[in-house]
């Protein structure tokens, strides 16, 4: 059984992983770690909650910690870009427990914060930005930031980046990065169709670590499907649920930020001790949601898409589905917030009539093994299509007997059609020629 102690990490780091608990790296860490020492460049594909953070973070210490004498003019030497602002705090967060024993400073780049206060910090020049590419990409225009001295970087959750539209961004910004560095890109799937662009202008004889299928959903996490006839139904079973279930902290995800909010407030005139999250809310609200979360003084967190990604919470055991997702892939990282570091976790989706196809494309995508279950006293009248049909097969066509010719029209026939027809004759004669006119005939 393989070690942290196998890959002789500095003494900073593995007191720190003693401090952790950690003794024994998962399988994304055990296969990544060692190339990445080598300086090898890294393209990975491993499953949510797989401890994917510290693969590449670990390395990335351990140069800095092995080569610490740097000009003091120098700029960023590492750099982490990801696609939403909770991932960035995430990483910032197993940052400052890896790094507890070092004097390695990060500090996080992302929109919704003042630009002040970010342009001052990054004046201070510290070795590891945690960034979203829009935000950095405006620093680096105007001058604010520099990565002329970068020596490691990565892109957490790529195929997410590119989802959301980030490519060009993230392919300006390495116009801005050294050319001689490490560089690691970490996506859910290596399938996706824009990915081979991204991976060719940023890799270099990179070495391919892939663990887990990517719609690959941990064994420890149970899902369930429940029928619901309406919003209403929907929302007295997502009540019970949370008021039944066996949970230290729970989240439900919807599909609007509208839907959110009014969710949430329904849930909290209920006396659930719930937060909301999504787009729509300042960044200093999000962070104190967080906060409230993690300490535990509210456990249930009510949620949008913006939070699939990247959200790490101890307690994690329940997730519900009170909007079907909208993609397979979407489902994915919903639930993989529940049932992470091997512990176990329940997803419920609550499946409408307006879903269920929905539903059932997710299920044959992700090879989910589904329980159907029912809340006595809330059963849906719904009770999904009578039939699936298949497709429907076509009669053969008979083969069809060629159309006669058309007589061919012209346009003077049409022009004379009704009128009398004078002979050829008659019509070239003089008037002498002409046979004398008949006589009326006699009564």
């Amino acid at each position: 059984m393989m070690t942290f102690a196998d890959f002789d990490l500095p003494y900073e780091l593995t007191r720190a992983l003693d401090k952790l608990g950690l003794t024994e790296p998962t399988p994304v860490q055990a296969q990544a770690i060692p190339p990445a020492l080598a300086g090898r460049d890294l393209l990975v594909s491993a499953a949510t909650g797989s401890g994917k953070t510290a693969a590449f973070l670990l390395p990335m210490l351990a140069r800095f910690l092995d080569s610490p004498d740097t000009p003091p003019e120098a700029g960023t030497r590492g750099l982490v870009i990801v696609p939403t602002r909770e991932l960035a705090r995430q990483i910032y967060d197993e940052f400052m427990k890896l790094g507890s024993y070092t004097r390695l400073r990060a500090d996080v780049i992302t929109g919704g914060a003042p630009t002040r206060h970010q342009t001052a910090t990054l004046r201070k020049n510290p070795e590891i930005l945690i960034a979203t590419p829009g935000r950095l990409l405006e620093h680096l225009d105007r001058g604010e930031a520099e990565l002329g001295d970068l020596e490691v970087l990565v892109l957490d959750e790529a195929d997410r980046m590119l989802d959301m539209g980030f490519a060009p961004d993230v392919l300006r910004i390495l116009t801005f990065c050294a050319q001689e560095r490490q560089s690691m890109l970490l996506s859910a799937t290596l399938h996706h169709r824009g990915l081979k662009p991204l991976t060719d202008e940023l890799l270099r004889n990179p070495e391919v670590v892939t663990v887990d299928a990517a719609r690959a959903i941990p064994n420890v996490i149970h899902q369930q499907v429940i029928l619901a006839d309406s919003p209403e139904h929907k929302q007295a079973l997502t009540t019970w649920l949370l008021q039944n279930e066996q949970y230290d902290k729970a989240m439900v995800f919807t599909n609007t930020r509208e839907g959110a909010t009014r969710l949430g407030n329904a849930l909290r005139a209920q006396g659930v001790r719930a937060g909301v999250v999504h787009g729509d809310i300042e960044q200093r609200e999000r962070n104190r949601v967080l906060g409230l979360l993690r300490a535990g003084q509210i456990n249930v967190l009510v949620a949008t898409d913006v939070a699939a990604r990247g959200l790490d919470v101890p307690g994690m055991q329940l997730v519900i589905n009170f909007d079907v997702a909208r993609s397979g892939d979407d489902h994915l990282h919903r639930t993989g917030r529940t049932g992470r570091a091997g512990e176990r976790g329940l997803a419920v989706s609550l499946v409408g009539h307006t879903d269920w196809n929905n539903m059932a494309s997710i299920e044959r995508y992700l090879r989910l093994d589904v329980e159907r279950r029912v809340i006595p006293g809330l059963k849906a009248k719904f009770e999904g299509p009578k039939k699936v049909k298949g497709a429907a097969k076509k009669a053969p066509r008979k083969p069809e007997k060629p159309a006669a010719p058309k007589p061919k029209q012209r346009h003077r026939d049409l022009k004379n059609k009704g009128k009398r027809r004078v002979p050829s004759q008659a019509r070239n004669a003089s008037p002498g020629d002409l046979p004398p006119p008949r006589k009326p005939r006699e009564p």
